[in-house]
């Protein structure tokens, strides 16, 4: 099938991660051929890590009067448009062949998008965090048309954090020590590391409560480590909540429980 031809064409090249920031505008188009209905993973944010394959979601319109050989092709970019090396990061994708068919001309939909992103193999080191540019690459009879798409997207390193708050229980009053750890992806060793001088928001959510609260923010230490005391007042659960930058993914940590209570042994006469 054609689907099969034309990853195979691609397969060779390598996709990032994305971040939609803003929308395809509708008249991004060069040499006759036009693309709107951008969307890269629903507008949100796309995170990597060091092991995990992920794979993002694309969709997109493309608009010609010209005859195509094959479909259309989404890249990002950080040099110049239409350079095929190391600034260019690009990958083949599934499509439906009745909306867009291996030859043809007219509208064409990508509605079945995938960019599958390895950062064992795809992601060349830490500097391919941060802004990328967006492109489409249509194969013509003699020509390969590349069209900026004015649509900026974010590479993003994933985060982890932990946290413990003990003791566990608690009397009322009595002082609560959470701890945690606030980790990156390092995409050079493959490992998490500590992500030292963060700004990091204790979160307390009592319990039959639907919300967490911002208790206080901490900033982490040289290794990532995170330490603060509260005063227990009520049950419930704490976390520590990281809310990311330009090149690093936001991460809550799981929620840790603590009971609270009054420290009074009721004895009942038997």
């Amino acid at each position: 099938m054609a689907k099969t031809m034309w990853n195979a064409v691609v397969a060779a090249g390598a996709v990032a991660v994305v971040t939609a920031m803003t929308a395809a505008p509708a008249g991004a188009a060069t040499g006759g051929v036009s693309y709107s209905q951008l969307s890269v993973n629903g507008g949100k944010p796309i995170v990597i890590g060091i092991q995990e394959v992920v794979s993002v979601p694309v969709t997109f319109r493309m608009t010609t009067t010209r005859t195509w050989d094959w479909p259309p092709l989404f890249l990002l970019y950080r040099g110049e448009l239409g350079d095929l090396g190391p600034n260019n990061l690009y990958s083949g994708f599934g499509y439906s062949d009745d909306a867009c068919p291996t030859e043809g001309r007219g509208s064409c939909v990508v509605d079945d998008g995938v960019l599958d992103i390895d950062p064992k193999d795809d992601i060349k080191g830490n500097g391919y965090a941060g802004t990328w540019k967006s492109s489409a690459l249509l194969y013509l009879p003699g020509e390969d048309l590349f069209t900026d798409l004015n649509h900026p997207v974010q590479v993003q390193r994933a985060t982890r954090v932990t946290v413990n708050a003990a003791p566990e229980p608690v009397v009322t009053g009595k002082t609560i020590t959470v701890t945690g750890k606030v980790t990156r992806a390092n995409w050079e060793t493959h490992s998490y590391q500590g992500y030292a001088g963060r700004t990091v928001s204790l979160q307390f959510k009592a319990d039959g409560a639907s919300s967490y609260t911002t208790v206080k923010k901490v900033t982490s230490g040289s290794t990532g480590s995170l330490e603060t005391t509260v005063k227990a007042a009520k049950s419930g659960t704490w976390r520590w909540n990281y809310y990311g930058n330009s090149t690093s993914g936001a991460k809550a940590s799981t929620g840790d429980h603590v009971i609270v209570w009054s420290g009074v042994r009721v004895m009942h006469a038997r």
